[in-house]
């Protein structure tokens, strides 16, 4: 199989990184190893000091590091095996036979190791007789001590390297964890700026509609004024509809504009009123062009379903911080429900769920003015919302 220069890439760097990791796993062994020596030879030094022993400490540390040697080699083998088939942690069954393994093939050698420097120390020939007997004369003692030296070695790679497992998982589902944050995120902001892109030409078309209305009326100076405020109108939403944010006081001066241009168009038909708002919530934020679809909906069921004069209210309320706005219109008896795309209230819905979440909620349907009758006489659309935007939203 031919192999391509990025395929071959991996293969130049694998051998010096395995090294690396090698070299690396050898020194901190090397390091914990000469540490625990050290602490023990000060020990069994004291003890010998107390008993009037003449060998200094230099011998002392040295008998203790070099009765461990194949240990630090032992525990790094240990590691390296653990980290290349860490599927052996994951049951206990594998763990019992890495236990089993280590005992038949290890412990042997181990004691091989300690006899052979028992027999370098007393100044013996080592032969296969004379290991044979060293062997066979190893107190129980020797044997225990390297079985627990052993045994205790593997408990604590076992322990590390399971550790490092737990961290790396919990690395990897923290690291999935912001990914998907991340993505959805990203979602969100995709799904709020589709609906800016959809709000706008809708606002804009309905804006022209107004002024056709204007032109077909054959009234060119109320059609020139017409057009100049949409001017305005078109500014103020090309550049709000930029931002993520702008204050209840630029968004109501932007709808009292709005109807001031269609105002134009229906003339004393169209009564509107705006209560409730005061200085503070003028100080609020909200996202752009959140309200006009409101009145748009209201003349879109009210004036433009009949002859008659309208009476649409926008009320404005505040309490412990959140602000609740009621825009409703009368529905007159007998006249049939304007058949356009209606794509104002359900536009505004999923903006307030995609920016506020669970912060905001909003109500729309027919309700009833007089509880005696029940009689049903205005269409109301409620919103609630906090009167600053989401900590969120600010960082």
């Amino acid at each position: 199989m031919e192999i391509t220069p990025a395929t071959a890439a991996p293969l130049a760097h694998s051998p010096p990184s395995r090294a690396r990791e090698l070299g690396r796993i050898l020194l901190i062994n090397m390091v914990v190893w000469t540490s625990l020596c050290g602490v023990g030879s000060l020990g069994n030094y004291g003890d010998m000091l107390q008993q009037g022993t003449t060998r200094s400490y230099q011998d002392v540390f040295w008998a203790w590091l070099s009765s461990h040697g194949l240990m630090m080699v032992y525990s790094s083998l240990l590691y390296l095996a653990f980290k290349q088939w860490g599927h052996l942690l994951s049951k206990a069954l594998g763990i019992a036979r890495s236990y089993l393994l280590m005992l038949v093939l290890f412990l042997p050698l181990e004691l091989l190791y300690v006899n052979l420097l028992n027999l370098s120390k007393k100044n013996i020939s080592i032969d296969p007789s004379s290991i044979w007997q060293g062997m066979r004369h190893l107190g129980g003692f020797t044997v225990f001590l390297e079985f627990a030296w052993s045994t205790g070695t593997f408990i604590a790679v076992i322990a590390i390297c399971a550790w490092q497992q737990a961290r790396q998982r919990e690395q990897a589902l923290q690291q999935s964890m912001n990914d998907v944050l991340r993505l959805k995120l990203d979602l969100e902001e995709q799904r709020l700026d589709a609906l800016r892109g959809q709000l706008e030409p809708h606002f804009i078309f309905n804006c022209l509609n107004a002024i056709s209305a204007l032109v077909r009326a054959d009234d060119k100076r109320v059609a020139l004024t017409g057009l100049n405020r949409l001017s305005d109108l078109l500014r103020y939403a090309l550049t709000a509809s930029s931002r993520d944010w702008v204050s209840f006081a630029d968004e109501i001066s932007f709808i009292r504009d709005y109807l001031e241009l269609q105002r134009l168009r229906y003339g004393s038909r169209l009564k509107v009123s705006i209560s409730g708002v005061d200085d503070k919530i003028l100080t609020g934020d909200c996202p752009p062009l959140l309200l006009q679809p409101l009145l748009e909906n209201a003349l879109r069921h009210d004036l433009d379903c009949h002859e008659g004069s309208s009476d649409i209210r926008m009320d404005f309320k505040l309490a412990d911080e959140v602000v609740t706005v009621i825009v409703s219109n009368p529905v007159v008896d007998g006249v049939a429900s304007n058949p356009g795309l209606g794509l104002g209230l359900p536009q505004t819905r999923a903006r307030l769920e995609l920016v506020y979440g669970e912060a905001a909620s909003m109500r729309s349907g027919p309700v009833a003015t007089d509880e005696t009758s029940r009689s049903v006489q205005r269409f109301e659309v409620e919103i609630r919302m906090p009167l600053h935007m989401p900590e969120s939203a600010s960082t």
